[in-house]
């Protein structure tokens, strides 16, 4: 994948194995390098060798280089980062790190070691959000902001469905394990109220019958736990998350992912439609849009319905040639006779969007 741009809204979509899941392994690499948990996350996936393209001796090392467009008073144009992972006898990764500012040359974080060093970057670049958010015109988003968001859990025994404790409210965890404490800090500090009637109001266009989150909170021994609780209307009889189906906690979850006021400067979903109904499909599509305006978005889709809420220049088709996973964005021109006739999700459906099953 070489000079692939990414946009504010980017709806990925493409055959089953075409390699949009790739695309979201990245990100997930990413947030775990971010962490200190590249080893961790490289383990849990099936070790290094899952990694590489046809084994090592094809794919000696994975190569990447990210370029960031920066518009903030503090600096301007573009900034790089460039890895490259290199498979050990442990069936690990040692990394080695590179990155470039706008007027500086390439510069190494340090000899390759088995954790990156974006840790260490987000606690640099934290400190000067707390500088410069004194002042009021500066937040610096870094490469450790984004995050990958996965609500395809909604088991009786998914961490959404369970307590958790009222400190873990600092933001909204990837598998919505915290969702109560994280409802109860926007529905209690007046700066994010705004946001949390947001998505109160978004939950009841899907859900009519839901009136509010009551988020009780229960005294567990020294602990203090949030679950998520709520109400219908013209009840006050308290409800429980596991009243809530499969497709109506996933909604709650993207819902607030998507509408939360301080959103991460990079959200990826996969798969967002899993389990809702079309016209819960058609909000979300909204909620997406409007994200997008707010931070940048990628999602990876499926659904003709979900295509069918963007324009044809938010797609973007994943192709495996020659073994490789080629992503194009579409251009309007090329479908304008089309769209005359067929909607978004129709060519798509109709493989008219060319992103089929291929034989190679």
């Amino acid at each position: 994948m070489r000079d692939f741009e990414l946009r504010d809204l980017n709806v990925i979509i493409g055959a089953n194995g075409s390699g949009k899941s790739n695309l979201v392994q990245v990100f997930q690499m990413l947030m775990a390098m971010s962490r200190k948990g590249l080893q961790k996350f490289v383990l849990e996936n099936g070790g290094a060798d899952n990694f590489l393209h046809n084994g090592p001796q094809i794919t000696p090392a994975i190569s990447m280089e990210f370029e960031f467009e920066s518009h903030s008073d503090y600096r301007q144009g573009s900034n790089f980062y460039r890895f490259e992972l290199i498979p050990t006898v442990l069936d690990t990764f040692l990394v080695s790190e590179e990155r470039k500012y706008v007027t500086t040359n390439w510069r190494p974080y340090g000899s390759p070691s088995y954790e990156s060093r974006l840790y260490d970057e987000r606690e640099e670049k934290s400190q000067l959000n707390e500088q410069f958010n004194g002042v009021g015109y500066f937040v610096y988003r870094s490469i450790a902001d984004w995050m990958v968001y996965h609500f395809h859990d909604t088991s009786s025994t998914s961490p959404m469905r369970r307590s958790e404790i009222i400190e873990d409210n600092a933001k909204l965890r990837r598998n919505g394990g915290n969702i109560a404490p994280f409802l109860l800090k926007l529905k209690t500090d007046f700066l994010f109220r705004s946001s949390y009637q947001d998505i109160i109001n978004a939950i009841r266009l899907v859900m009519p019958f839901f009136d509010d989150f009551r988020l009780d909170v229960l005294k567990m021994g020294e602990a203090e736990k949030v679950k998520l609780s709520w109400s219908q209307k013209g009840s006050d009889f308290p409800m429980q998350p596991y009243h809530l189906s499969d497709g109506s906690i996933r909604f709650i979850c993207l819902a607030t992912a998507l509408l939360q006021p301080l959103p991460p400067s990079a959200i990826v979903i996969d798969e967002p439609e899993l389990g809702l109904h079309p016209e819960a499909i058609r909000i979300l599509g909204e909620l997406i849009r409007d994200a997008a305006k707010r931070t940048q978005i990628m999602v990876a889709t499926q659904s003709p319905l979900l295509l069918d809420q963007f324009s044809i220049e938010d797609i973007v088709v994943v192709n495996r040639r020659e073994g490789q996973s080629v992503f194009e964005r579409l251009q309007r021109a090329d479908f304008d006779e089309w769209l005359n006739d067929y909607s978004v999700g129709e060519l798509w459906s109709r493989n008219i969007i060319a992103g089929g099953t291929s034989h190679e």
